[in-house]
């Protein structure tokens, strides 16, 4: 796996700007390029250059069934600055495609994404103060027709990956566990309060669970994880359903709150007998154990990449690719997955920048895999992908 450190930097500004050899042996411009150590913020570097060229691609599918892009070129004159801002569920695999993509692929385009919570990438994306948002959670009906009003165009959601939401924990000792929707409902409903309930030994035979307090723990911010979660917990749970429903934001009966993805992982690795709801990716980046969960098929599944896959494997996407593959019925599946997405406009004010975001989100379905894949998330079948991609040529 590649390394997190730099995954997880609530910024990554990095620009590189590369002349084309042809300009340069012409005399066309030059560049002044540094480049930040991983983890860390630095300022824009200097550039002076000709105008450079920047892509933006159409997608044909191969009689395998592979996704190749078809590449035409768009001038873009000087530099271009993207900033997006959103879900921190997705926020390793969006830095990791960044820095790939502008260390090796872009010649002159800056790419900012910060991971604020889902809520808050709607809310910047409704008001125009970043280019693009992200969010695990589609956006509403009302949210849309908020959002067009005050931009003037038409919104476009774009699947990008799925995760799985683990529930991770920190239990010595206890490197096993198994849970089911019943005690999952009962631990956040605090019905379930100590580990060694007859509840959670009953469907974990042959481990000793300890008589230690449940520490519940949940995302204080406005959150597509927490949608995703309690969206979960409301189809499989009468209780959870009645009692506090599904949301970006919930009434949480008992637990402590914190801040995006990696303030639940870090609250969890901090506390003795805590349990918290994270993206895979950030357990596996905060060595947390993460419990089998009981699918719709009766068998416990450990998230993975595969569980993940086969979550999405087979499912049915409608035209505005607004979906959900929770709670799937293939019995290999790990049941508590989600995708994310892109938020973007149809029409973008600035051509340059709808040139530079196309062009990144084609390279980033088609090229982005391997890294997705190595992160944990698991990528978008070929229907999926297919659709995505033409949500992405609609950028104008």
């Amino acid at each position: 796996m590649r390394s997190m450190s730099r995954n997880l930097a609530l910024v990554v500004l990095v620009v590189v700007v590369v002349g084309l050899v042809g300009a340069l042996a012409a005399g066309c411009g030059s560049t002044t390029t540094t480049t930040a150590a991983p983890g860390t913020t630095q300022a824009a570097s200097t550039t002076t250059m000709a105008p450079a060229s920047t892509t933006n691609g159409a997608t044909t599918t191969t009689a395998a069934g592979a996704t190749t892009t078809q590449f035409t070129t768009t001038t873009v004159a000087g530099k271009v600055n993207l900033n997006g801002a959103g879900a921190t569920f997705p926020q390793p695999v969006y830095l990791e495609w960044i820095g790939q993509y502008t260390q090796n692929v872009v010649k002159n385009v800056s790419l900012n994404y910060q991971g604020i919570g889902s809520g808050g990438g709607i809310q910047q994306f409704t008001q125009g103060s970043v280019d693009f948002g992200a969010s695990d959670a589609p956006m509403k009906d009302t949210e849309i027709a908020t959002a067009e009003a005050a931009g003037g165009a038409k919104v476009l959601h774009i699947p990008t990956v799925f995760g799985s939401i683990t529930l991770s924990y920190n239990l010595a000792g206890v490197s096993k566990l198994n849970l089911d929707s019943d005690t999952i409902a009962g631990i956040f409903l605090g019905t379930i309060t100590k580990w060694n309930d007859p509840k959670l030994v009953a469907i974990n035979t042959g481990i000793t669970l300890p008589a230690q307090d449940i520490k519940a723990v949940y995302r204080s911010d406005s959150s597509g994880t927490t949608n995703a979660f309690t969206s979960y917990l409301a189809e499989v749970n009468a209780d959870w359903k009645a009692k506090v429903g599904a949301g970006k934001t919930v009434k949480w009966p008992v637990g402590v709150g914190g801040q995006g993805n990696d303030g639940v992982a870090a609250v969890v690795k901090q506390s003795a007998g805590a349990i918290g709801y994270v993206e895979l990716a950030y357990a596996l980046n905060s060595s947390l154990p993460v419990a089998a969960v009981k699918n719709q098929s009766g068998k416990y599944i450990t998230p993975s990449l595969a569980s993940t896959t086969a979550a999405a494997t087979g499912a049915k996407f409608p035209a505005d690719l607004r979906f959900s593959v929770s709670n799937s019925a293939n019995p290999d599946a790990y049941p508590i997955v989600t995708a994310t997405w892109i938020l973007a406009w149809d029409k973008m004010k600035d051509p340059a920048k709808a040139a530079a975001l196309k062009a990144w989100l084609t390279w980033a379905l088609n090229d982005g895999k391997s890294i997705a894949n190595d992160l944990g998330y698991a990528t978008l079948p070929v229907d999926l992908q297919a659709a995505a991609l033409a949500k992405v040529n609609l950028i104008n």
